[in-house]
């Protein structure tokens, strides 16, 4: 399209998913987790960053994404998410359906929350256990100065 055109907000920006990635993946190394897949979603569902160390299988990456959209899709972690429906496999089978099988409800999907608490994000980590996985997410979440949320109080 030729001209001007109006730019979208950025909420999340490309540097602190950057900053992302790089904290949870130092948090790997630092505790020897095996190699990890990290994605940084934005508040709408799309990729900002992804990267992934060498070593790791190819479904790290669709895992990954899964557990961030999880959490992104639900308003809390995705092992928040999974834990609290755990009686209820139809529920989950149901969500997986409309989420085009786009989510994973084990722990690694944390939310990335602004100075008011709302959602500007998701990161979700593959590779390690899934509390390890949690674990990377979170520090990588920290490493870039954001706050992040597991489960409202």
């Amino acid at each position: 399209m030729a001209g001007k055109v109006f730019h979208s907000s950025v909420q999340l920006g490309r540097q602190q998913a950057r900053m992302i990635l790089d904290g949870a993946f130092g948090y790997g190394r630092s505790a020897n987790l095996s190699p990890i897949t990290v994605v940084v979603l934005d508040g709408g569902g799309h990729v900002v960053a992804a990267e992934r160390e060498d070593g790791c299988a190819p479904l790290r990456f669709p895992v990954a994404r899964g557990k961030a959209f999880a959490a992104l899709g639900n308003g809390a972690a995705s092992g928040v998410v999974g834990s609290r429906n755990a009686e209820r496999p139809a529920f989950l089978a149901s969500v997986a359906a409309a989420a085009d099988g786009n989510f994973i409800p084990v722990a690694g999907g944390v939310l990335i929350l602004d100075e008011e608490a709302h959602i500007i994000g998701a990161v979700g980590v593959s590779g390690a256990s899934s509390d390890e996985d949690e674990s990377a997410a979170l520090a990588g979440i920290r490493a870039a100065g954001l706050a992040a949320g597991l489960e409202p109080g």
